[in-house]
C-alpha cells in the first residue's frame, strides 16, 4: 500500500497571453482564469496511477486561500481521496517557505500515527517557475529525490522513476519514502466524470496553519520577454517558386 501526497498550485492559465500585476511582481490571473499546471496536473494523474495499483489512497495539498479549493476539488474529480489547504496567502511565500510548509504537515501526519510514502509536486509552478520546492523539500524530509519524472511505479516499498532526456530515458530506482518533481509528457492526465465532480463536491477540506513563518520569495520582480521576430523568405514566383518549394521540402525531409 503507497499513500501519496501530490501537491498543487492555484496559478494563472498560461495558454493565452501573459499579463503581469501592476507592481510587475506577478501574473496576472484575473482575466485569463486559474487552474494548476499541467506539470501538477501530471503527478495527480501519476499519484492516482501508484495508490490504485498499491491499494493506498492519495491525498492532495495546496498551499493558498480559499480560492485555491477549486483546484483541490478539480484533483479530487480524478481520484484524489483527501484534500488539505494549509491556509496562508501564496504570495508571501517564497520556495523554501513553500518547502518548509508543506514538510510541516508531512511531519504531522507521521506524529498522528501516518504518513506518506510518496511525495509528488510539479517540477517547476507556472507563474513564478521556481524549480526549487521538491529538492528544498526533500532535504527538509531527509528523503531522497528525483528531478523531472515523467513516470513513476512502485513494488515491494521501492519506486521506479523514468526521466525523460535529450539522448533517451533515464531510470531510477529510490527506496521509500521519497519525493519525486513530476515533468509534464509522461502520462496523460484524464478527465473528470460526473461521478467523480459530485463525489469531489462532498469531500471534505482539511484546513491547517502553515506552521511557518514565510521569509518571503526575495523576487525584485517580472518581466514578459517580447516575442520572437519572425523572418520571411519569398521562395519566388510563379513555376520558378514551386521548384524552390520542392527544394526546400526535400531539404527538410518532408518529402523524398
Amino acid at each position: 500500500m503507497t499513500d501519496v501526497l501530490v501537491c498543487v498550485k492555484r496559478v494563472p492559465d498560461d495558454s493565452g497571453e501573459v499579463v503581469l500585476t501592476e507592481a510587475e511582481d506577478a501574473v496576472d490571473g484575473r482575466y485569463a482564469g486559474w487552474t494548476m499546471s499541467a506539470h501538477e496536473e501530471c503527478a495527480v494523474e501519476i499519484a492516482v496511477g501508484v495508490a490504485g495499483a498499491t491499494a493506498g489512497e492519495v491525498t492532495v495539498l495546496s498551499l493558498g486561500g480559499e480560492d485555491s479549493t477549486e483546484q483541490l476539488r478539480a484533483a479530487l474529480a480524478v481520484g484524489a481521496h483527501a484534500a488539505v489547504r494549509i491556509d496562508a496567502e501564496a504570495d508571501a511565500f517564497g520556495p523554501g517557505d513553500v518547502a518548509a510548509a508543506i514538510a510541516a504537515v508531512v511531519h504531522a501526519k507521521e506524529a498522528a500515527g501516518g504518513g506518506y510514502d510518496l511525495v509528488l509536486v510539479g517540477n517547476d509552478a507556472a507563474d513564478t517557475g521556481d524549480h526549487q520546492v521538491g529538492v528544498r523539500l526533500a532535504h527538509l524530509l531527509q528523503r531522497p529525490v528525483v528531478a523531472g519524472a515523467q513516470q513513476v511505479a512502485v513494488t515491494d516499498g521501492r519506486a521506479e522513476v523514468r526521466v525523460g532526456t535529450a539522448t533517451g530515458t533515464e531510470v531510477y530506482d529510490l527506496p521509500l519514502p521519497a519525493v519525486a518533481t513530476v515533468l509534464e509528457g509522461g502520462v496523460e492526465p484524464r478527465y473528470p466524470t460526473i461521478t467523480g465532480r459530485m463525489r469531489a463536491r462532498k469531500t471534505p477540506v482539511e484546513v491547517v496553519p502553515p506552521g511557518v513563518e514565510p521569509r518571503g520569495t526575495g523576487r525584485l520582480g517580472l518581466r514578459v520577454l517580447p516575442p520572437p521576430e519572425n523572418q520571411v523568405e519569398v521562395l519566388g514566383h510563379g513555376a520558378d517558386g514551386a521548384v524552390r518549394l520542392a527544394a526546400v521540402l526535400r531539404e527538410l525531409g518532408v518529402v523524398r
